[in-house]
């Protein structure tokens, strides 16, 4: 079969895919006006899920729908909200809005979740005070992260120690975000929290030991593999700014 023709042929059972599953219909227009790319993208994202389960997948199609569609997983939150209005529904919620940067509402999603069996749960206080730390209210951020350790001493976020660490130093206790940044950047399994503490360091002046940690980060960068160095690329690239600016 000719290739114009199977492209026809494969274009036209997705349409009536979408058409049958109730799929938005934007995807009609994507699939006919970008033939061959429109098909691709509508396997990746609607059908894909469906054959594979692991994580890497998930992900994988999670960042071409936001790239077609940004405010997809938003509406999708949403709407699961609005139809169940439970607890998990309301925290998937929140933690899409945080990621889409709407921080005040995501505030109060957090908050009217934080109830009864719920009024202490970690995972909703970590995505309070991820909430609190991106509106700027520091200070909420830091009580909001001291009661979720009150409440359950067990837990461990190397995110949430590292929002600690960066809560402190904008509040301005430095002696306190000293001591948090040189702990968390002990176990952080990226590179950030190495980056941020070397910077802190170099804003209170000790620039030797600032010029340590930057040389460690882009030390370990050049050990490890491709993918990390892929993945941390945004810290690894600071870290060498700094180090030039150190030794400049």
């Amino acid at each position: 079969m000719p290739v114009f023709i199977l492209t026809i042929v494969i274009q036209i059972a997705l349409v009536l895919h979408v058409l049958r599953t109730g799929r938005p219909t934007y995807w009609v227009f994507i699939i006919l006006i970008a033939p061959g790319i429109g098909s691709l993208a509508y396997f990746i994202i609607e059908l894909l899920p469906g054959l594979s389960g692991s994580r890497q997948a998930r992900n994988a199609v999670r960042n071409v729908r936001r790239t077609i569609d940004p405010g997809a997983d938003l509406r999708q939150r949403q709407l699961e909200h609005k139809m169940s209005g439970s607890v998990d529904a309301t925290r998937h919620l929140a933690g899409e809005l945080v990621d889409s940067g709407q921080y005040a509402e995501a505030i109060g999603h957090y908050e009217s979740a934080l109830t009864g069996l719920y009024e202490h749960d970690p995972d909703l206080l970590l995505g309070l005070a991820t909430a609190h730390f991106g509106s700027d209210q520091f200070e909420d951020a830091r009580q909001t992260l001291d009661r979720l350790i009150e409440h359950n001493p067990e837990f461990r976020s190397a995110d949430g120690h590292l929002i600690y660490a960066r809560a402190a130093e904008a509040c301005g206790d430095d002696e306190k975000a000293l001591e948090e940044y040189a702990a968390v950047a002990e176990y952080y399994a990226g590179a950030e929290a190495g980056l941020r503490y070397g910077l802190f360091l170099e804003k209170r002046g000790d620039t030797d030991a600032a010029l340590t940690q930057l040389e460690e980060i882009v030390a370990a960068a050049e050990l490890a593999p491709g993918h990390y160095r892929k993945a941390q690329r945004e810290w690894i690239t600071e870290a060498k700014s700094g180090i030039k600016r150190l030794t400049g």
